[in-house]
Parts: C-alpha cells; structure tokens; sequence
C-alpha cells in the first residue's frame, strides 16, 4: 500500500520540541534528528488497540518483544542474537551514559571521533570520564576512520571506544573491513566498544548494514550495541531502546550501573517498538524511498546552486553534514536563522566554530524545496559580503 511522505503534517501545534524552537518566527526547523511523517500506520493501530485496553500501568518487556527483536535482527542482517543478551533503556543516551559509569574508574578515557553526536563528547565526562577526541579522516570527500590517528591517542587509561555506525553527522555506512579493523584495535587494546547503530535501518546506498558484534566472537564480546526503532519508524519520543551484549560479565555490570537510576520504558514504548519491528518494513521501504529522493535533490543542488558550499555523500541516515567553512561565515548558525533556515550548528558535534552545519531532509520534498531556496538566498547573502 502506498504511504502519504508528501502531505505536510501541522506540528508548531503540537508539542514538538523540533518546532516550538522557533515559534513565531519565519525559520524551517530542520535540525533534532526527528521527521516530520507519522509514524507508520501499524504502530499507531497498535498504539490505538493497547489505549483501548485502559489499563496502562508499569509494563515490562514480555517474551513477545523479545521474539520481534531477535528475529527482526535475523532477518535484516543475520545477526543470531539470543534474548538473554538484550537490555532494554528508555534511550540510545541513557545508554551511552550507562556504559561511561559500567566500566573501570574516575579519570578513565573513553575515544571518540569528531565530528560526533554531541552525547559521545559529554556521556563520559557526566560520569567521572575523560573523552579524548580524534578526527575522522576526509579524504576524497569521503569521512573516513583515521586509524593511524587512533593508535595515537590510546594510554594506559583508555577503556571504551564509542562507535556511531551508521554515522551521525557524516552519514557513512561503514563497510565490513573498516568495522573488521575497528574491531581489531579495540581487540588490541582491549576496549569495550560502545557502537550506537540506531541509524542501522535508514542505509539510502546498496550497501549492508553490518552490526559490529556479528564480525566474530572475540569482537563481540567486547561489544555494546545499542539500537532503537525511533530513528527508522520516528517514534523517538516513546522512549524505546535496547542494548545488546553478549558478554555475561559485561552485561552484568551495564546492568549494575544502571540500577536504581534508570526507569523502566512506558508501556507505549514497548507495544510502538515491537509493530515497528514485526510490521514497518513496508512503510520503511518507502520511506527509504523518499529519503533517497530527497538527497539526490539536496546534493545535486548543492553542488549546483551553492558556490562555496560542499556536501559529502550521505549513504545513511536523514542528515547532510554541510561544509560552509568558505564562506567566512562569523556566526554561521544565526546567519542561516536570519534567511529563515534552522540548522544544529556543527561546533557542538567537534567541529571548529562556523565551519559546519547539520541539515534534517526528514521532511515533505516541499518543505525542501523552500529549504533549498532560502539557501541560495542565504548563500548568496554570504558571497556578497565583503
């Protein structure tokens, strides 16, 4: 059946956060990682049953979830999973702070690369943890994991690597080699490897999602994945996430640090969650659709009509990393608001200051369109000013 990608949906009116930032004011919000679809028909006929019912009391993941997600990972990628291994969390966040308490002492490192989701920078210091940053490598117009870089920063007290995989910012789909790598240097250096892979099921290229824990048993058991359905099926705000760790021992002590501090995910949650994986993959197929629609007609515009702006490819996810360094911008973020335009500024995510902003083509192509023209005029503005 055909699903409505096209017709905008009023949310100033609601209570999203994605458009109440800028209420009364002419700017196109195209910056939290949210889309502006709803959710997919058989979430919300499960969503709508389970309200019926009129008891929505303190819930628990039953064995029904458990099977969904086990088989869910089977089918998209292979990825034999036993339901023992799954911890369910309220968020990919609360996750990652999890695992930045579960391991080792105060004053221990914890790697990532930049640019990164902001919460890979703060996690490990919220828990008593130095993050030490290194940059993807851009070569060719393709962001790279620059693992020469990497094998320099380790010390004595480096214990985790946060991994983003599919890439947010950037938009990479690693391949299977740059993972196998990746893995093998966590091996070496015996890192537990945090991988956020909640990005998995929006892949735009024919390229495979490959879960870090499936390149062998060594990898995986050093591995914590977290995943959720909110990215793919934008049901972010129920709350529904997991991690995946194989390893009893570590296992154990996620659990542990998690105890007393984290809740339990609301009943909603739960039932979203498991439609979305037992029944969104006809709603994710043209999705993906769109998605890939929508970036062919950013990036060709882009390389078209934006001089001094560049754009890498975006193989994965909703989000387009856009190099404006050229520019000069001194204010980049306000520039862009000031032409109607609401963009995640790039200095949170490690880049330097006005050198880069994040664009949301989670959107109706019309709202692109209006997005696209209101960059040339932005842009424009930009080049002829002294």
């Amino acid at each position: 059946m055909p699903f409505d990608f096209h017709t905008p949906i009023d949310r100033l009116h609601s209570d999203s956060q994605k458009w109440l930032k800028y209420a009364g004011r002419d700017i196109l919000p195209l910056w939290v990682a949210d889309m502006d679809f709803a959710a997919p028909p058989a979430v919300l006929d499960a969503l709508q049953e389970r309200v019926r019912h009129g008891v929505l009391g303190y819930a628990k993941p039953g064995p029904s979830l458990h099977a969904a997600t086990v088989e869910y990972c089977a089918r998209r990628y292979g990825w034999t999973i036993d339901p023992g291994w799954l911890v369910w969390l309220p968020g990919l966040v609360t996750g990652l702070n999890v695992a930045a308490a579960a391991f080792r002492q105060d004053g221990d490192e914890v790697l990532c690369c930049t640019p990164g989701y902001p919460p890979f920078m703060s996690a490990p210091s919220n828990q008593r943890r130095r993050t030490v940053t290194v940059p993807l490598a851009g070569r060719a117009g393709r962001w790279e994991l620059d693992l020469a870089a990497l094998e320099r920063a380790v010390t004595p007290r480096t214990r985790q690597f946060f991994l983003c995989s599919p890439h947010n910012p950037v938009g990479r789909a690693f391949t299977r080699s740059e993972l196998a790598a990746l893995g093998e240097f966590c091996l070496r250096h015996q890192l537990v490897l945090v991988s956020d892979e909640i990005h998995c099921d929006l892949v735009l290229d024919d390229i495979p999602h490959v879960p870090a824990a499936s390149l062998s048993p060594e990898i995986a058991a050093r591995t914590i994945t977290l995943l959720a359905p909110s990215k793919t099926y934008n049901i972010p705000g129920l709350g529904c996430s997991l991690a995946v760790i194989s390893d009893p021992q570590l296992r154990a002590a996620f659990i542990r640090a998690a105890a007393g501090i984290v809740p339990d995910i609301n009943v909603l949650g739960l039932v979203a969650g498991e439609a979305a994986f037992r029944h969104g993959e006809p709603w994710r197929q043209e999705l993906l659709a769109h998605l890939r629609g929508n970036r062919d007609h950013l990036e060709a515009f882009v390389t078209r009509e934006l001089p001094g702006v560049t754009m890498a490819h975006v193989e994965a996810t909703y989000l387009a990393w856009l190099d404006v360094s050229a520019l000069r911008l001194p204010h980049a973020s306000a520039h862009f608001e000031s032409h109607g335009l609401g963009f995640s500024d790039g200095a949170p995510f490690g880049a330097a200051p006005n050198t880069f902003v994040r664009l949301n083509f989670g959107c109706t192509r019309a709202t692109l369109a209006e997005a696209c023209a209101r960059l040339r005029g932005a842009v424009a503005a930009a080049v002829a000013t002294p």
